[in-house]
Protein backbone atom coordinates (compact mmCIF):
# COMPACT_ATOMS: atom_id res chain seq x y z
CA UNK A 1 0.00 0.00 0.00
CA UNK A 2 0.86 3.76 -0.75
CA UNK A 3 1.86 6.28 1.54
CA UNK A 4 -0.67 9.01 2.07
CA UNK A 5 0.84 12.19 1.22
CA UNK A 6 0.16 15.24 3.63
CA UNK A 7 0.63 19.07 2.90
CA UNK A 8 2.61 21.11 4.97
CA UNK A 9 -0.41 21.96 6.87
CA UNK A 10 -1.59 18.19 7.09
CA UNK A 11 -4.83 18.45 4.95
CA UNK A 12 -4.83 15.43 3.51
CA UNK A 13 -5.38 16.02 -0.58
CA UNK A 14 -8.89 14.25 -1.02
CA UNK A 15 -9.53 17.73 1.40
CA UNK A 16 -8.30 19.88 -0.13
CA UNK A 17 -10.46 22.24 -2.49
CA UNK A 18 -8.33 22.60 -6.11
CA UNK A 19 -9.72 20.44 -9.23
CA UNK A 20 -9.06 17.02 -9.60
CA UNK A 21 -9.59 15.25 -12.97
CA UNK A 22 -12.68 12.82 -13.36
CA UNK A 23 -11.30 9.27 -14.71
CA UNK A 24 -13.62 6.66 -16.06
CA UNK A 25 -13.92 3.41 -13.93
CA UNK A 26 -12.88 1.29 -16.77
CA UNK A 27 -11.92 -2.34 -15.65
CA UNK A 28 -8.55 -3.49 -14.63
CA UNK A 29 -8.13 0.34 -13.07
CA UNK A 30 -5.81 0.24 -10.23
CA UNK A 31 -7.09 2.76 -7.23
CA UNK A 32 -7.21 3.37 -3.58
CA UNK A 33 -10.12 4.43 -2.04
CA UNK A 34 -9.34 7.52 0.11
CA UNK A 35 -11.43 6.94 3.50
CA UNK A 36 -10.78 3.17 3.97
CA UNK A 37 -7.14 2.65 1.88
CA UNK A 38 -8.73 -0.29 0.10
CA UNK A 39 -6.78 -0.67 -3.34
CA UNK A 40 -7.92 -2.65 -6.13
CA UNK A 41 -8.50 -2.81 -9.67
CA UNK A 42 -12.03 -2.26 -11.11
CA UNK A 43 -14.29 -4.82 -11.92
CA UNK A 44 -18.07 -3.69 -11.92
CA UNK A 45 -19.42 0.28 -12.40
CA UNK A 46 -22.70 0.43 -11.69
CA UNK A 47 -25.50 3.70 -11.26
CA UNK A 48 -23.63 5.24 -8.42
CA UNK A 49 -21.17 3.17 -6.98
CA UNK A 50 -18.11 0.80 -8.37
CA UNK A 51 -16.97 -2.42 -7.39
CA UNK A 52 -12.97 -2.92 -6.77
CA UNK A 53 -10.80 -6.57 -6.04
CA UNK A 54 -7.53 -6.48 -3.79
CA UNK A 55 -4.68 -8.79 -4.42
CA UNK A 56 -6.16 -11.45 -1.90
CA UNK A 57 -9.51 -11.19 -4.50
CA UNK A 58 -11.60 -9.41 -1.97
CA UNK A 59 -14.35 -7.37 -3.58
CA UNK A 60 -15.69 -4.18 -1.97
CA UNK A 61 -18.14 -1.90 -3.17
CA UNK A 62 -17.91 2.07 -3.06
CA UNK A 63 -19.43 5.03 -4.09
CA UNK A 64 -18.85 6.91 -6.56
CA UNK A 65 -18.22 10.20 -4.60
CA UNK A 66 -16.26 13.66 -6.10
CA UNK A 67 -12.54 13.28 -5.02
CA UNK A 68 -13.50 9.65 -3.70
CA UNK A 69 -10.09 7.64 -4.96
CA UNK A 70 -6.27 7.73 -5.33
CA UNK A 71 -4.96 6.68 -9.01
CA UNK A 72 -1.31 6.36 -8.74
CA UNK A 73 -0.94 8.54 -5.66
CA UNK A 74 -2.86 11.12 -7.17
CA UNK A 75 -6.39 12.04 -5.95
CA UNK A 76 -9.19 11.71 -8.70
CA UNK A 77 -13.02 11.66 -9.07
CA UNK A 78 -14.22 8.27 -10.71
CA UNK A 79 -16.87 8.57 -12.91
CA UNK A 80 -19.08 6.10 -14.89
CA UNK A 81 -17.04 5.05 -18.53
CA UNK A 82 -19.22 5.95 -21.41
CA UNK A 83 -21.32 3.18 -23.11
CA UNK A 84 -19.28 1.72 -26.21
CA UNK A 85 -20.55 2.63 -29.59
CA UNK A 86 -22.22 0.06 -31.15
CA UNK A 87 -19.90 -1.27 -33.67
CA UNK A 88 -20.37 -1.75 -37.22
CA UNK A 89 -21.48 -5.69 -38.17
CA UNK A 90 -18.80 -7.28 -40.07
CA UNK A 91 -20.61 -9.61 -42.29
CA UNK A 92 -23.86 -8.86 -43.78
CA UNK A 93 -26.85 -11.48 -43.01
CA UNK A 94 -25.74 -13.57 -45.83
CA UNK A 95 -22.49 -14.08 -44.68
CA UNK A 96 -20.67 -11.93 -46.96
CA UNK A 97 -17.62 -9.09 -45.93
CA UNK A 98 -20.28 -5.96 -44.80
CA UNK A 99 -19.07 -2.89 -46.83
CA UNK A 100 -19.81 0.11 -44.55
CA UNK A 101 -20.83 3.57 -46.13
CA UNK A 102 -20.88 1.73 -49.32
CA UNK A 103 -23.70 2.74 -51.96
CA UNK A 104 -26.33 0.71 -53.59
CA UNK A 105 -25.07 0.25 -57.27
CA UNK A 106 -27.18 1.32 -60.36
CA UNK A 107 -29.55 -1.59 -60.93
CA UNK A 108 -27.95 -4.02 -63.71
CA UNK A 109 -29.82 -5.00 -66.93
CA UNK A 110 -29.82 -8.77 -65.03
CA UNK A 111 -32.76 -9.99 -62.72
CA UNK A 112 -33.29 -12.43 -60.51
CA UNK A 113 -37.32 -14.03 -60.55
CA UNK A 114 -38.67 -16.37 -57.50
CA UNK A 115 -41.73 -17.74 -57.78
CA UNK A 116 -43.84 -15.12 -54.69
CA UNK A 117 -43.76 -12.81 -52.78
CA UNK A 118 -42.64 -14.49 -49.82
CA UNK A 119 -39.37 -15.87 -51.92
CA UNK A 120 -38.99 -11.77 -52.63
CA UNK A 121 -38.81 -10.71 -48.87
CA UNK A 122 -36.80 -13.52 -47.48
CA UNK A 123 -34.10 -13.26 -50.44
CA UNK A 124 -34.28 -9.61 -49.41
CA UNK A 125 -34.08 -10.27 -45.64
CA UNK A 126 -30.77 -12.34 -45.87
CA UNK A 127 -29.29 -11.34 -49.17
CA UNK A 128 -30.44 -8.18 -49.58
CA UNK A 129 -27.36 -5.98 -48.63
CA UNK A 130 -25.34 -7.76 -51.15
CA UNK A 131 -28.13 -7.62 -53.86
CA UNK A 132 -27.88 -3.51 -53.46
CA UNK A 133 -24.29 -3.60 -54.16
CA UNK A 134 -24.19 -5.51 -56.80
CA UNK A 135 -26.85 -3.64 -58.57
CA UNK A 136 -29.35 -7.06 -59.16
CA UNK A 137 -33.43 -6.49 -58.77
CA UNK A 138 -35.29 -9.53 -57.86
CA UNK A 139 -38.74 -9.53 -58.89
CA UNK A 140 -41.39 -12.28 -58.19
CA UNK A 141 -43.96 -14.08 -60.90
CA UNK A 142 -46.93 -15.66 -58.97
CA UNK A 143 -45.70 -19.03 -60.33
CA UNK A 144 -43.38 -20.42 -63.34
CA UNK A 145 -46.30 -21.85 -65.41
CA UNK A 146 -45.63 -18.84 -67.95
CA UNK A 147 -41.61 -19.29 -67.92
CA UNK A 148 -40.60 -19.82 -70.88
CA UNK A 149 -42.88 -16.98 -71.97
CA UNK A 150 -41.35 -14.39 -69.54
CA UNK A 151 -37.97 -15.29 -70.74
CA UNK A 152 -38.88 -14.61 -73.99
CA UNK A 153 -39.96 -11.03 -72.86
CA UNK A 154 -37.14 -10.38 -70.36
CA UNK A 155 -34.78 -11.24 -74.02
CA UNK A 156 -31.63 -12.08 -71.93
CA UNK A 157 -28.17 -11.76 -73.55
CA UNK A 158 -24.35 -11.35 -72.44
CA UNK A 159 -25.36 -8.31 -70.36
CA UNK A 160 -28.68 -9.23 -69.29
CA UNK A 161 -28.49 -12.32 -67.63
CA UNK A 162 -32.10 -14.05 -66.15
CA UNK A 163 -31.82 -16.08 -62.80
CA UNK A 164 -34.71 -18.00 -61.89
CA UNK A 165 -35.54 -19.63 -58.63
CA UNK A 166 -38.37 -22.11 -58.50
CA UNK A 167 -39.89 -23.98 -55.72
CA UNK A 168 -40.46 -27.23 -55.53
CA UNK A 169 -37.90 -28.28 -58.28
CA UNK A 170 -37.61 -32.27 -57.96
CA UNK A 171 -37.33 -35.27 -60.49
CA UNK A 172 -40.84 -35.72 -62.19
CA UNK A 173 -42.70 -32.56 -61.20
CA UNK A 174 -44.52 -30.29 -63.11
CA UNK A 175 -42.34 -27.71 -62.34
CA UNK A 176 -39.07 -29.46 -63.37
CA UNK A 177 -40.23 -29.65 -66.93
CA UNK A 178 -40.79 -26.51 -67.60
CA UNK A 179 -37.35 -25.49 -66.20
CA UNK A 180 -35.78 -28.06 -68.63
CA UNK A 181 -37.88 -26.01 -71.42
CA UNK A 182 -35.74 -23.31 -70.67
CA UNK A 183 -32.87 -24.05 -72.55
CA UNK A 184 -31.61 -19.74 -73.01
CA UNK A 185 -27.55 -19.60 -72.22
CA UNK A 186 -28.02 -16.44 -70.46
CA UNK A 187 -30.85 -18.30 -67.84
CA UNK A 188 -29.94 -20.31 -65.15
CA UNK A 189 -33.08 -22.04 -63.52
CA UNK A 190 -32.40 -23.85 -59.98
CA UNK A 191 -34.63 -24.48 -57.43
CA UNK A 192 -35.12 -25.87 -54.01
CA UNK A 193 -36.95 -29.29 -52.88
CA UNK A 194 -39.56 -27.47 -50.91
CA UNK A 195 -42.99 -27.49 -51.44
CA UNK A 196 -42.99 -23.25 -50.21
CA UNK A 197 -40.24 -21.14 -49.43
CA UNK A 198 -41.02 -21.39 -45.53
CA UNK A 199 -39.78 -24.77 -45.73
CA UNK A 200 -36.67 -23.26 -46.22
CA UNK A 201 -36.40 -22.11 -42.49
CA UNK A 202 -35.23 -23.87 -40.18
CA UNK A 203 -38.18 -25.31 -38.18
CA UNK A 204 -35.50 -24.68 -35.11
CA UNK A 205 -35.44 -20.89 -35.84
CA UNK A 206 -39.17 -20.73 -35.77
CA UNK A 207 -39.64 -22.80 -32.35
CA UNK A 208 -41.16 -26.26 -33.85
CA UNK A 209 -39.83 -29.62 -34.28
CA UNK A 210 -40.35 -29.66 -37.68
CA UNK A 211 -42.39 -28.81 -40.69
CA UNK A 212 -45.27 -31.06 -40.22
CA UNK A 213 -46.97 -33.14 -43.32
CA UNK A 214 -50.03 -32.11 -45.59
CA UNK A 215 -52.31 -34.81 -46.87
CA UNK A 216 -52.01 -33.84 -50.87
CA UNK A 217 -54.63 -31.47 -52.49
CA UNK A 218 -55.15 -29.73 -49.21
CA UNK A 219 -53.56 -26.26 -49.39
CA UNK A 220 -50.37 -26.52 -47.62
CA UNK A 221 -49.71 -22.99 -45.74
CA UNK A 222 -53.55 -23.86 -44.90
CA UNK A 223 -52.37 -26.91 -43.61
CA UNK A 224 -49.39 -25.80 -42.23
CA UNK A 225 -51.62 -23.50 -39.51
CA UNK A 226 -53.98 -25.54 -38.79
CA UNK A 227 -51.22 -28.70 -37.68
CA UNK A 228 -49.01 -26.10 -36.04
CA UNK A 229 -52.30 -25.05 -33.85
CA UNK A 230 -51.70 -20.94 -35.56
CA UNK A 231 -54.85 -18.77 -36.97
CA UNK A 232 -55.35 -19.81 -40.76
CA UNK A 233 -54.67 -16.39 -41.72
CA UNK A 234 -50.56 -16.97 -43.98
CA UNK A 235 -50.49 -13.53 -44.17
CA UNK A 236 -49.66 -13.53 -40.55
CA UNK A 237 -48.15 -16.91 -40.44
CA UNK A 238 -45.72 -16.00 -42.76
CA UNK A 239 -44.96 -12.51 -40.58
CA UNK A 240 -43.89 -14.15 -37.93
CA UNK A 241 -41.83 -16.88 -39.39
CA UNK A 242 -39.96 -14.05 -41.26
CA UNK A 243 -39.51 -12.02 -38.38
CA UNK A 244 -37.78 -15.36 -37.22
CA UNK A 245 -34.78 -15.31 -40.05
CA UNK A 246 -32.33 -13.05 -38.67
CA UNK A 247 -28.94 -14.46 -41.18
CA UNK A 248 -27.96 -17.06 -43.17
CA UNK A 249 -27.69 -19.51 -40.29
CA UNK A 250 -31.85 -19.76 -40.15
CA UNK A 251 -31.97 -20.75 -43.62
CA UNK A 252 -31.65 -24.80 -44.82
CA UNK A 253 -28.15 -25.27 -47.50
CA UNK A 254 -30.67 -26.09 -49.99
CA UNK A 255 -31.89 -22.63 -50.78
CA UNK A 256 -28.64 -21.06 -49.50
CA UNK A 257 -26.62 -22.78 -52.03
CA UNK A 258 -29.42 -22.13 -54.78
CA UNK A 259 -29.56 -18.51 -54.25
CA UNK A 260 -25.78 -17.57 -54.10
CA UNK A 261 -25.51 -19.57 -57.24
CA UNK A 262 -28.26 -16.92 -59.31
CA UNK A 263 -26.60 -13.66 -57.53
CA UNK A 264 -22.65 -14.99 -59.20
CA UNK A 265 -24.35 -15.57 -62.00
CA UNK A 266 -26.49 -12.90 -63.16
CA UNK A 267 -23.28 -10.67 -61.80
CA UNK A 268 -20.70 -12.17 -64.44
CA UNK A 269 -20.76 -10.71 -67.59
CA UNK A 270 -19.47 -13.18 -70.60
Amino acid sequence: MRMRSYSPDLTPPWKRNKPVPEVPADPELVVEEVSTGFCGAVIRCEAGTVTLEDRFGKHRVFPLEPRGFLLEGKVVTLVRPAPAAPSRPSRTASGSLAVPGARARVARAGRIYVEGRHDAELVERVWGDDLRIEGVVVEYLEGVDDLPSIVADFSPGPDARLGVLVDHLVEGSKESRIAASVTDPHVLVVGHPYIDVWEAVKPSSVGIPAWPTVPRGQDWKTGVCRALGWPENTGAAWQHILSKVHSYKDLEPALLGRVEELIDFVTVSD
